[in-house]
């Protein structure tokens, strides 16, 4: 399926690299100028790489992204020697931020939000936040903590199963496409294939079966309202009003709970804002990080 947002992309200039970050490589990529006004550290989401932000960044000229794929995702190997809990990804992105692009703003989507806001909270220093489809409450708590519960058994059992049919079954093409339905709100034919079609390729590409589960249990034991009040920084959240995994009244909370600030919500779209309403998004972010605005730059 042509990608809806390949032409605007083709503008941008991209550079893959790779950087050391605690004993491990990192392998990142920067989108845009080197001498923009602006640099913006993006942070992907629980099971994708650093490809599911890339229609936001389509959308965001005149600014310089760098995208890291995570560790244990996409091209970016494990920690030697970690458990891929919240403690190691708040680590490695202090460290990959003050290696690469310090003083950055940091972007986080959904697991990236949760990474972003506790990296912060823990002395990250960054002129502003930005969360997208930020996970403003408990996972199991949500509107489909039903379905999240399942999920739990899901990534539980790949994890104990032998190695090699956990693998799979972590990996069940099937098992994704249904991951993708549920999450995809547009009913536009094309934008929802190109959807599943990001999924299908890059939604396993985790490096094996303990990094995703113990990245899976961090995603759902903790989430941004824990370290809110923390973050002095001003804080621009993009939530979805058809979220299924933070409903929209709890992102309007969180919002109340850091001491600077401004939630924008996005119509008719659920957790993937990224995919599905990108130029809404961007649109949110250039207006946050415009010059007007105090103590955004």
């Amino acid at each position: 399926m042509p990608n809806p947002y390949a032409d605007l992309l083709s503008r941008v200039a991209v550079e893959r690299r790779e950087t050391e970050v605690l004993g491990g490589t990192t392998a990142y990529w920067t989108y845009g100028e080197a001498d923009a006004a602006t640099t913006v550290v993006a942070v992907h989401g629980f099971r994708g790489d650093h490809h599911g932000l890339e229609p936001v960044i389509a959308h965001l000229p005149g600014v310089r992204v760098v995208s890291p794929d995570l560790p244990g995702f996409g091209e970016t190997a494990p920690v030697p020697g970690r458990t891929h809990d919240l403690t190691l990804y708040t680590e490695w992105l202090a460290a990959f931020v003050a290696a690469v692009a310090p003083g950055a703003v940091v972007l986080g989507h959904s697991f990236g939000s949760i990474v972003s806001a506790a990296a912060v909270a823990e002395g990250l220093e960054t002129p502003a936040l930005v969360l997208v489809n930020p996970i403003g409450a408990p996972a199991l708590e949500g509107p489909r903590g039903i379905l999240t519960r399942l999920a739990v058994f899901y990534y539980w059992a790949g994890a104990r199963l032998p190695r090699r049919l956990g693998e799979a079954v972590l990996r069940n093409r099937v098992i994704v496409r249904v991951m993708s339905l549920a999450m995809v709100k547009t009913k536009e034919p094309a934008l929802r294939r190109f959807v599943h079609e990001q999924h299908d390729a890059y939604f396993s590409r985790f490096s094996d079966r303990d990094v995703l589960h113990d990245a899976f249990v961090a995603s759902v034991s903790h989430d941004v309202s824990g370290y809110a009040a923390r973050i002095a920084q001003p804080v621009l959240l993009v939530a979805a009003v058809r979220d299924d995994i933070t409903p929209i009244e709890a992102e309007r909370r969180l919002a109340t709970i850091f001491p600077r600030a401004e939630l924008v919500e996005i119509a008719d779209v659920g957790h993937l804002i990224h995919y599905e309403t990108p130029a809404a998004a961007a649109g949110a972010v250039r207006r946050f990080l415009a010059p007007s605005g105090a103590d955004t730059r």
